[in-house]
């Protein structure tokens, strides 16, 4: 009852005034496209960002080498890397417009939000604001080995034929799990093995690693899915499989390479209880009709 009547059917999606430009490399500013515009590059990548002026540069250093190595090998394929910068107290943008600089703006495009809106909100906004035909979304701390793009490509071509063009290929540390078991203690891998039980029980049964932050979709199934994403923070990421899940749109999971890199964001206890609440709740509201499979265009 308290899910049902807590709840907003549609999610609200909004754009604050400063949030509506990209500052360019000359320091002036581009209004942002959006999602529902026709594609004009072949690759987006997303990178959500809350203070990490430490991690970010090895995550773009090892992106943009890839990305400018590909390019050079195929003149047909074009690219945009957006990083959003979630309401950083840190120099997290100062960091990001040194490579906008470097490479121009029509390849690394720096979006700062006014407030901070939570990984899952921070995301959101960088899909709406792309020109790919299809979208990565990748984590600032560079934690996944960046040429395992191909691998997830490769899963979202074995998708094909995509019903509606819509597709998602997700990395995943499955394969890692016993190894990882292995480093943490036991209360963490406790909270690690309950989380996993809660995913499956109550949103996503075919995916073993919904957490992973090394995610392709293409245009269309991002377009779908995060118009209707309600939840903004860790869970995000079970929402929008579990949207995907609803909608029918298939899904890939593809193992990558992946090192734990220190300076996450994640608080155990705390964290783990939120996402617990926030799987219950993703539940509950679908099933009673709170949470609609609607879209909403962003203001």
């Amino acid at each position: 009852m308290i899910a049902h009547v807590t709840a907003r059917k549609m999610p609200t999606i909004h754009r604050h005034e400063e949030e509506k430009f990209f500052v360019n490399a000359d320091g002036g500013k581009e209004s942002v496209p959006s999602i529902h515009d026709p594609p004009t590059k072949e690759l987006s990548v997303v990178v959500p960002s809350y203070n990490e002026e430490e991690r970010l540069p090895l995550m773009m250093d090892e992106a943009m080498d890839y990305l400018e190595k590909r390019q050079k090998r195929d003149p047909s394929f074009t690219y945009e890397v957006i990083v959003v910068d979630d309401g950083s107290k840190d120099d997290t943008k100062k960091v990001a417009m040194k490579y906008c600089k470097k490479y121009g703006s029509d390849k690394v495009r720096v979006l700062s939000l006014v407030k901070n809106r939570g990984k899952g909100g921070a995301v959101r906004m960088g899909v709406f604001s792309s020109r790919g035909k299809k979208i990565l979304m990748a984590d600032a701390d560079g934690a996944t080995k960046f040429a395992d793009i191909e691998k997830v490509e490769e899963g979202l071509k074995n998708l094909q034929p995509w019903p509606n063009q819509m597709a998602i290929s997700c990395g995943s540390r499955a394969h890692l799990e016993k190894d990882s078991i292995a480093k943490r203690s036991y209360f963490r891998t406790l909270l690690m093995y309950g989380f996993h039980f809660l995913v499956w029980f109550l949103c996503v049964k075919e995916i073993r690693d919904t957490q992973c932050g090394f995610k392709l979709l293409t245009r269309e199934a991002a377009a779908r899915t995060f118009s209707t994403l309600h939840i903004e923070r860790w869970a995000f990421d079970v929402e929008l499989l579990y949207i995907a899940q609803r909608l029918k749109i298939p899904i890939a999971e593809v193992a990558v390479n992946w090192t734990e890199i220190e300076g996450s964001k994640l608080v155990p206890f705390w964290s783990w209880l939120q996402m617990g609440r926030d799987l219950l709740f993703i539940r509950l509201r679908y099933m009673t009709g709170a949470w609609q499979l609607e879209t909403r265009k962003c203001n």
